[in-house]
């Protein structure tokens, strides 16, 4: 006789059930997209014991017949699809029918459903899987499922299941996202009879978003809303201030539907670009709407993850739109402000979280200040400083400036105000004030900014000018490092670095781009070696380059304990003004912070 055997409908759906059902909150993911794709309005969910007790999830959706209710709970029995083309137009959350019976399978379940107020309902009872009643009930119009003693036939899941706190998290943080999904939906979930988490289904995303991160948090959020032919994306993003220590915050919505994916996270931090602090994310929620054939949402069991067929144009949409939301803003902090946001961001539990979570990280020491300061790079530093306040002295005895050009584009408004500086701080920070208020500026942070950009616009010249060398620089790797350089030796010469093996584990460099800092040039060499190694064959020529002008720039820029004269102070604020984005630092970190005169009196209680 053969070995091979089909299995049992039963045996099927438990095996199944160890891919649909990974945990409580898997089971309420199932029960609530069913409650939205019946058109319901208003979902409450009931958990007990963080959900391994107890879910119960009541909706008031168009509700099922008799027959319905019977075959929801056969292997792959679904509504949604009925042939294989309509796997390519799929516009619903659920359409596999496996996770009713794959629920039932690892559980006791109690269904109850009605179409029509006023009519009979239907009750059923399953408990493993096997049907135990079949009756007629009251029941208003729609459906209440309720799940009880999970995996209590597979105990053997239990033991992998965290604490009840946990796994309540797990059920709170995906309702969060459901509800930024579906704001038109009211939502309310409970556990242990306590309510945890309420959304009024007013249609407006910010409410929701108040009611999950709070309404100071709301406040600061941005809108997103921009099309083109193949993309919608409406969402809201959090002021670059407000940030978190890890991604989860980021939540991604593609035709309703909540997904994992990292490329999209990375373009949405691509356009914070240099506004976010290092290993800080930001607050964002992003729905994309587009059409059904171009994403294949099956590929997961849990439907967490989708492929789209114009993945690289949607990316490049989105670090687009993003980028523009913080050009058109002023992101100059104003403390007690942001103080308030993060105070009450803290005192709102976010249950997706374990307790030690909670424990602010203390920031990561300012290594940049803790270096020796350079005392060449200061004393060109200083020369710069005096070049400019040479220059606008000269402008001020002239009276005005040098003709200019009658077709040259108009000059931007500045992004910040023109302030004067009045007294340096601890030999770090600069004072100044305009009509709008005192301003304390991280001199550091200022002229890394300043000179950030000015190597990112060389770096980005078609035509690079390069310095020959008299006597090559010697960079020493090993054997596979040497390799993987050679593999990409053109990435080195499209920033102008002339090198050529020299043996085995050598290579000399017979040229550089002139704007290489002097005295730093075998440093800086090393280190876009170094990058060049850790990137694999993913880091690209732009990557790169914005990587050289970051590191280069702190290198460059003057250290803490540098004290400056009122010239060299206004020099420095004048060419912080003409910077495109003068708020951080490459590295992230503000550069300018703000007392508004209103703020100041209040703090005197000049006015209450």
């Amino acid at each position: 006789m053969g070995v091979i055997q089909v299995l049992d409908d039963r045996l099927a759906n438990m095996i199944a059930a160890g891919e649909v059902v990974e945990r409580p909150a898997s089971v309420v993911k199932e029960l609530v997209e069913n409650a939205i794709d019946a058109g319901s309005k208003r979902i409450e969910v009931h958990v007990k014991e963080g959900g391994l007790s107890l879910i119960q999830v009541i909706d008031d959706g168009c509700g099922m017949a008799v027959q319905d209710c019977e075959l929801c709970f056969e292997r792959h029995a679904t509504s949604k699809i009925k042939r294989d083309r309509d796997l390519f137009h799929i516009s619903t959350l659920g359409f596999r029918g496996e996770a009713l019976p794959s629920i039932a399978a690892v559980a006791r379940v109690e269904l109850k459903s009605c179409r029509e107020t006023g009519q009979a309902g239907t009750r059923i009872i399953l408990e493993g899987g096997e049907k135990k009643t079949v009756e007629s009930v009251a029941q208003p119009k729609g459906t209440d499922i309720m799940v009880k003693d999970l995996f209590f036939n597979t105990p053997a899941r239990l033991k992998y299941l965290k604490s009840i706190q946990t796994e309540l998290g797990h059920i709170s943080d995906y309702m969060n996202r459901l509800a930024f999904s579906y704001p038109s939906i009211s939502f309310l979930l409970t556990s242990d009879g306590k309510t945890l988490f309420k959304t009024y289904g007013d249609g407006q995303l910010q409410h929701v978003i108040a009611a999950v991160y709070g309404m100071p948090i709301a406040k600061e959020m941005e809108h997103l809303q921009a099309s083109n032919l193949d993309f919608q994306l409406e969402g809201y993003f959090g002021n670059p201030q407000i940030t978190r220590a890890n991604r989860s915050y980021i939540t991604l919505l593609i035709n309703g539907r909540y997904i994992r994916n990292h490329a999209l996270i990375n373009a949405i931090l691509r356009g914070y670009h240099t506004l976010l602090p290092i290993n800080r994310y930001p607050i964002a929620i992003l729905n994309i709407r587009l059409e059904p054939t171009l994403i294949d949402v099956n590929v997961h069991p849990a439907k967490l993850e989708v492929r789209l067929s114009k993945e690289q144009e949607l990316l490049a949409f989105v670090e687009e739109e993003v980028k523009k939301i913080w050009g058109r803003q002023r992101l100059i902090p104003e403390p007690t402000r942001s103080k308030a946001v993060e105070d009450t961001a803290q005192t709102r539990l976010d249950l997706s979280r374990t307790p030690a979570s909670y424990i602010q990280e203390p920031r990561e020491k300012e290594r940049f200040y803790q270096r020796a300061e350079d005392a060449e790079t200061t004393m060109k530093y200083t020369e710069w400083l005096l070049r400019s306040a040479e220059e606008k002295e000269e402008q001020n005895e002239q009276g005005q400036k040098l003709p200019q050009v009658v077709d040259s584009p108009p000059t931007p408004t500045p992004a910040v105000p023109e302030f004067y500086p009045l007294a340096q701080l601890h030999g770090s920070y600069i004072l100044a004030q305009s009509e709008e208020g005192l301003y304390i500026i991280d001199q550091h942070a200022a002229q890394e900014r300043i000179w950030y950009e000015y190597f990112l616009n060389k770096l980005s010249e078609e035509q690079i000018e390069l310095q020959d060398l008299l006597i090559p620089l010697s960079i020493h790797l090993s054997v596979k490092e040497m390799k993987q350089v050679q593999e990409k030796m053109n990435l080195f010469n499209q920033v102008g670095l002339e090198m050529e093996p020299f043996g085995n584990q050598t290579f000399l460099v017979r040229s550089h781009p002139r704007w290489f800092i002097q005295g730093e040039e075998e440093a800086t060499i090393h280190e876009m070696v170094e990058m060049i190694i850790r990137g694999e064959t993913k880091i690209d020529t732009v990557k790169l380059r914005e990587k050289a002008a970051i590191m280069m720039s702190c290198k460059a820029a003057i250290k803490a304990n540098r004290y400056l004269s009122h010239i060299e102070m206004e020099a420095l604020l004048d060419k912080l003004r003409e910077t495109i984005s003068p708020y951080t630092c490459p590295h992230g970190r503000p550069i300018i912070i703000h007392f508004s005169k209103y703020e100041i009196e209040k703090m005197f209680k000049r006015v209450m």
